[in-house]
């Protein structure tokens, strides 16, 4: 691996994996620092919260260099499958709110006839993220004692801070885990061709909103050292 792009949304999100890079990469949302990691040369950033802040950083560091692979990590919310605490690593991204509200109910944007991108392929609302890469990661992640799920992610505008909020949102994609980024950070990585994988750490189950059963701390602790353990694997 030549460059390793490492990709989180806020400083709390990375306090746990800063530290390791040298040297300590910049805070600040959007500036790019060039390190490394267990030997590995890396390229880190904040993105910022939401698919356009992200889609805007990703795009300047994809500009400048093109990394080899690009890993965005971060905390989630669960739909069911996974627990707090556990960590997820992502087999697709998707949309989850682009499309078309019809009499009949919400419909994807392949309804409309318009990807959303269109390269070799035609990209509506689901991005596939690279199968290698994310099954070293969840072989990783294992072997150092972590509960993993893998499966589909969605990206939103909106948290679901329902029950029955998260349940549409999840039955469109089958989901596993919510995010405020993922998808736009998977649009920018296909039309540079990079390839990308996601992993988070789940914060809380998506249920009527309670923040007494919300973990961070331990969200952020897991999700760090599955990204660590497989940037030391690349």
């Amino acid at each position: 691996m030549n460059n390793i792009a490492l990709i989180a949304p806020t400083q709390v999100e990375s306090r746990e994996l800063r530290p390791g890079i040298e040297p300590l990469p910049d805070g600040d949302v959007g500036v790019i620092s060039k390190g490394s990691l267990h030997g590995r040369p890396i390229l880190f950033s904040h993105c910022g919260i939401g698919k356009v802040n992200a889609a805007h950083s990703v795009t300047l560091l994809l500009e400048d260099t093109k990394p080899d692979i690009l890993i965005l990590f971060g905390i989630g919310g669960a739909y069911a499958k996974a627990g707090v605490g556990d960590v997820v690593i992502a087999v697709s991204e998707n949309y989850g709110e682009e499309g078309v509200m019809t009499p009949d109910g919400w419909k994807p944007m392949e309804f409309t006839g318009f990807p959303l991108l269109k390269t070799d392929m035609e990209y509506f609302n689901t991005f596939a993220m690279d199968k290698k890469l994310s099954q070293l990661a969840i072989k990783a992640s294992k072997d150092i004692g972590l509960k993993v799920q893998s499966g589909n992610f969605i990206t939103v505008s909106q948290c679901s801070g329902t029950r029955k909020t998260g349940e549409i949102i999840r039955e469109r994609f089958n989901g596993i885990c919510e995010n405020m980024e993922g998808a736009a950070v998977a649009h920018i990585c296909a039309k540079y061709a990079v390839p990308m994988i996601e992993i988070r750490g789940i914060s809380n189950i998506i249920e009527d909103r309670d923040f007494k059963k919300w973990n961070i701390p331990l969200a952020v602790s897991n999700c760090s050292k599955a990204v660590n353990e497989l940037v030391r694997r690349l």
